[in-house]
């Protein structure tokens, strides 16, 4: 188990790979963001989109996967996240892009209401199958401590 002891400022990790499917940008659009771009061949062809695009929620969805993902297979002691700052879509994601991401702790403290809870400050960084940046989010993590 990955605990609050374990985690190391300044380490790049590096996970995921998820092939974003026409289907699945429809689908996501079709119950969350409704917007024509999202949801029509025709449509989108007109925006600077120049072609169907993935909400950007559907970005971060996907990102928040692979990241539980990484978690899991790392058996990371996580207890989930207070909120996110600094999410930004940099570049569109299209149906046929293969994405992965990057993950750096900023910073990182015991809490000291919960001394058994640290809390720590991270960036993730989305790419593209061309390592061109997609999307960018800051957030804040709880994890369990060991105690050591």
């Amino acid at each position: 188990m990955l605990y609050y002891e374990d985690i190391q400022l300044n380490q790049i990790q590096k996970f995921g790979q998820y092939e974003v499917t026409r289907e699945e940008v429809i689908d996501f659009a079709s119950k969350y963001d409704p917007q024509p771009f999202h949801l029509d061949d025709e449509a989108a062809a007109k925006t600077h989109f120049g072609r169907l695009a993935a909400s950007g929620w559907h970005s971060a969805a996907m990102m928040m996967r692979m990241l539980v993902d990484h978690m899991k297979n790392h058996k990371q002691a996580g207890l989930g996240s207070p909120g996110a700052d600094n999410i930004r879509w940099v570049k569109p994601v299209y149906p046929g892009d293969t994405l992965r991401c990057e993950q750096v702790t900023l910073d990182k403290r015991l809490s000291k209401s919960r001394p058994d809870m640290g809390i720590m400050k991270g960036r993730v960084t989305v790419f593209n199958q061309n390592d061109e940046i997609v999307m960018t989010m800051e957030s804040t993590g709880l994890i369990q401590a060991r105690g050591d």
